[in-house]
Protein backbone atom coordinates (compact mmCIF):
# COMPACT_ATOMS: atom_id res chain seq x y z
CA UNK A 1 0.00 0.00 0.00
CA UNK A 2 1.16 3.77 -0.63
CA UNK A 3 2.27 5.50 2.09
CA UNK A 4 2.78 9.21 0.49
CA UNK A 5 2.21 10.65 -2.48
CA UNK A 6 4.96 13.69 -3.78
CA UNK A 7 3.73 16.69 -6.21
CA UNK A 8 6.59 18.74 -7.71
CA UNK A 9 5.45 22.67 -7.09
CA UNK A 10 8.12 23.69 -9.51
CA UNK A 11 10.87 26.43 -7.81
CA UNK A 12 12.66 23.76 -6.22
CA UNK A 13 9.05 22.96 -3.68
CA UNK A 14 7.60 20.09 -3.36
CA UNK A 15 3.83 18.81 -1.64
CA UNK A 16 4.16 15.42 -0.04
CA UNK A 17 0.67 14.03 1.36
CA UNK A 18 0.03 11.42 3.73
CA UNK A 19 -2.53 9.24 1.56
CA UNK A 20 -4.00 7.07 5.09
CA UNK A 21 -4.60 10.94 7.00
CA UNK A 22 -4.47 13.51 4.12
CA UNK A 23 -2.36 15.65 5.60
CA UNK A 24 0.49 18.00 3.52
CA UNK A 25 3.76 18.72 3.96
CA UNK A 26 5.77 21.27 1.63
CA UNK A 27 9.20 21.00 1.16
CA UNK A 28 11.63 23.72 0.12
CA UNK A 29 15.27 23.56 -0.88
CA UNK A 30 17.46 25.33 1.35
CA UNK A 31 18.89 28.45 1.10
CA UNK A 32 22.54 26.81 0.60
CA UNK A 33 21.41 24.73 -2.21
CA UNK A 34 19.47 27.18 -4.57
CA UNK A 35 16.57 27.26 -2.69
CA UNK A 36 14.21 29.34 -0.55
CA UNK A 37 14.36 27.87 2.35
CA UNK A 38 10.68 28.45 3.05
CA UNK A 39 9.74 25.19 4.18
CA UNK A 40 11.30 21.64 5.58
CA UNK A 41 14.04 20.83 3.59
CA UNK A 42 14.25 17.05 2.77
CA UNK A 43 17.73 16.80 5.12
CA UNK A 44 15.65 18.66 7.47
CA UNK A 45 12.34 16.56 8.00
CA UNK A 46 14.79 13.42 7.59
CA UNK A 47 16.49 15.06 11.03
CA UNK A 48 13.71 15.77 12.53
CA UNK A 49 12.53 12.22 12.07
CA UNK A 50 14.94 10.93 14.01
CA UNK A 51 13.95 13.83 16.63
CA UNK A 52 10.19 13.09 16.31
CA UNK A 53 10.93 8.92 16.00
CA UNK A 54 12.85 9.19 19.29
CA UNK A 55 10.25 11.12 21.30
CA UNK A 56 7.53 8.47 20.27
CA UNK A 57 9.16 5.68 21.24
CA UNK A 58 9.33 7.42 24.43
CA UNK A 59 6.01 8.03 24.79
CA UNK A 60 5.04 4.49 23.84
CA UNK A 61 7.08 2.97 26.62
CA UNK A 62 6.20 5.64 28.79
CA UNK A 63 2.16 4.02 28.24
CA UNK A 64 3.07 0.51 28.45
CA UNK A 65 4.41 0.94 31.53
CA UNK A 66 2.15 3.40 33.00
CA UNK A 67 4.02 6.50 33.95
CA UNK A 68 3.78 9.68 32.55
CA UNK A 69 6.02 11.35 29.88
CA UNK A 70 4.07 14.54 28.98
CA UNK A 71 5.85 17.58 28.54
CA UNK A 72 8.96 16.65 26.57
CA UNK A 73 11.00 18.17 23.93
CA UNK A 74 13.77 17.66 21.24
CA UNK A 75 15.86 20.33 20.00
CA UNK A 76 17.57 19.24 15.87
CA UNK A 77 20.52 20.27 14.92
CA UNK A 78 21.34 18.86 11.58
CA UNK A 79 25.39 19.31 9.85
CA UNK A 80 25.47 18.92 6.46
CA UNK A 81 28.70 18.01 4.64
CA UNK A 82 29.83 18.42 1.15
CA UNK A 83 31.32 16.57 -1.30
CA UNK A 84 28.76 14.43 -1.65
CA UNK A 85 26.74 17.16 0.06
CA UNK A 86 25.15 14.60 2.50
CA UNK A 87 23.99 14.78 6.15
CA UNK A 88 27.09 14.35 8.39
CA UNK A 89 25.77 14.38 11.88
CA UNK A 90 22.49 14.77 13.73
CA UNK A 91 22.47 15.95 17.48
CA UNK A 92 19.69 15.69 19.40
CA UNK A 93 18.94 17.41 22.51
CA UNK A 94 16.51 15.66 24.30
CA UNK A 95 14.50 18.13 27.02
CA UNK A 96 13.21 15.61 29.58
CA UNK A 97 9.43 16.05 31.34
CA UNK A 98 10.17 18.09 34.72
CA UNK A 99 9.28 14.27 36.79
CA UNK A 100 10.97 12.29 39.07
CA UNK A 101 11.44 9.46 37.00
CA UNK A 102 13.44 6.31 38.43
CA UNK A 103 16.38 5.17 37.43
CA UNK A 104 14.52 2.47 35.19
CA UNK A 105 12.42 4.64 33.31
CA UNK A 106 14.88 6.48 32.72
CA UNK A 107 17.18 3.94 31.29
CA UNK A 108 13.62 2.22 29.68
CA UNK A 109 13.15 5.91 27.80
CA UNK A 110 17.15 6.44 27.06
CA UNK A 111 16.97 3.34 25.32
CA UNK A 112 13.62 3.14 23.58
CA UNK A 113 15.01 6.33 22.11
CA UNK A 114 18.87 5.69 21.08
CA UNK A 115 17.09 2.46 19.24
CA UNK A 116 13.99 4.11 17.48
CA UNK A 117 13.19 2.75 13.98
CA UNK A 118 14.58 6.15 12.36
CA UNK A 119 18.30 5.93 14.06
CA UNK A 120 18.34 2.54 12.95
CA UNK A 121 17.43 3.03 9.51
CA UNK A 122 20.20 5.77 9.21
CA UNK A 123 23.27 5.65 7.64
CA UNK A 124 25.89 4.68 9.76
CA UNK A 125 28.32 7.24 8.36
CA UNK A 126 25.76 9.64 10.07
CA UNK A 127 27.05 10.99 13.52
CA UNK A 128 24.41 10.63 15.57
CA UNK A 129 24.94 12.80 18.50
CA UNK A 130 22.43 12.37 21.64
CA UNK A 131 21.96 13.73 25.19
CA UNK A 132 19.27 14.18 27.47
CA UNK A 133 18.68 16.47 30.09
CA UNK A 134 17.08 16.36 33.03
Amino acid sequence: MVTSTIKYLGDLRAECTHLKSGQKIITDAPTDNHGKGEAFSPTDLTATSLGTCMISLMGIVAMKNQFVFEGGSVAITKIMAEAPRRIAEIIVEVQMPKLDFTHEQKRMLETAAINCPVAKSLHPDIKQSISFSY
